[in-house]
């Protein structure tokens, strides 16, 4: 086994998510204590061009048209035999659907540890992960074995990951991809929404908190006082209280706005992972150990219902 670090770059319809960044400033970090270099793995076919911004030693390349848009059964079919090849010190993946589909199976396969949900990696080699929804940070020590690591955002920066300096590529061989249980037909976009927030400056986002959808209209009147727009965490959508347009996170929308002001949301990592660059978090919620506090510049730890009325009669006050 050498000390290398693996990362599997993600990428949909030519574009690199802000995750596969995020899992190249872990891996640099990991790759510090280990004395390994950082080894970007890139699946596709005819996307070496997304290899030129990635903060990695180097890239290791394989092409094909079965590779163009991911399924699990080909990106298996190129891993698993490339890992057993290469035997890295650690394989970092995203904590996304695409990472969670790979980094399960190939644990299973290859009998290789498999570490979910890491935040942060420590100048030490622990790695931090969340559990309990966030609410514990747990710390274990890397593997003597190849460890698979998930990660999610949070805890690097996307730009830590980038580089001005186009990385050396190495393009391997593909295996043989003739014989695939699932093809991907075709992508189906969602409807447009009535707005787009992921455009918009000023964010006023409603959870489980909210508790039943006759609240919403309080984040309304919150919304129309500081000029912002209402979204909401998934379980809100999935209760049908909001359009899927307004849902911000992993399985929705990712947004930056210049203020995201949340209200009776936990913190998932699913959530954070669409609202982690927002310039400034503001946090409501009455839970003093919720996760979305250490993501938050500034935080209320109070009944949002207690809180928001007042702030709408101060915010009204202010501007005459």
């Amino acid at each position: 086994m050498n000390q290398d670090i693996f990362t599997v770059v993600e990428h949909l319809q030519g574009q690199v998510p802000d995750i596969s960044y995020n899992m190249l400033a872990a891996a640099r970090g990991l790759a510090s204590f280990t004395g390994g270099e950082v080894v970007a793995v890139l699946l596709g076919h005819n996307v070496k061009g997304l290899a030129s911004n990635l903060a990695a030693d180097q890239v290791l390349y394989i092409d094909d048209p079965m590779l163009a848009d991911f399924t699990p059964d080909a990106y298996l079919s190129v891993l698993a035999p490339l890992i057993m090849e290469k035997q890295p010190r650690a394989v970092l993946f995203g904590n996304t659907s695409i990472g969670a589909d790979l980094a399960s199976v190939l644990s299973v396969r290859l009998d290789l540890p498999l570490t979910y949900s890491c935040q942060t990696i420590t100048d030490d080699g622990q790695l931090v992960s969340q559990i309990c929804g966030g609410k514990i940070m747990a710390e274990s020590p890397l593997s003597d074995m190849t460890t698979l690591i998930t990660i999610i955002p949070g805890g690097y920066k996307p730009d830590e990951g980038q580089t001005t300096a186009s990385p050396p590529i190495t393009q391997l061989d593909s295996p043989p991809l003739d014989d695939l249980r699932v093809t991907l037909k075709q992508y189906i976009e969602p409807k447009a929404g009535d707005v787009d927030i992921s455009k918009e400056p000023i964010l006023i986002s409603v959870g489980r908190g909210i508790s039943n959808e006759d609240n919403i209209e309080l984040a309304d009147e919150l919304a129309e006082a500081i000029g912002g727009v209402v979204c909401a965490s998934r379980p809100v959508v999935d209760l049908g209280w909001l359009p899927t347009s307004r849902m911000v996170g992993k399985s929705g929308q990712k947004v930056k706005p210049k203020l995201y002001l949340t209200m009776g949301i936990s913190g998932a990592p699913e959530h954070v992972e669409g609202m982690t660059d927002s310039e400034m978090t503001i946090a409501i919620n009455n839970d003093p150990t919720a996760p979305i506090f250490d993501y938050a510049q500034y935080g209320v730890e109070i009944d949002l219902f207690d809180f928001v009325e007042v702030l709408i009669e101060k915010v009204n006050e202010a501007k005459g």
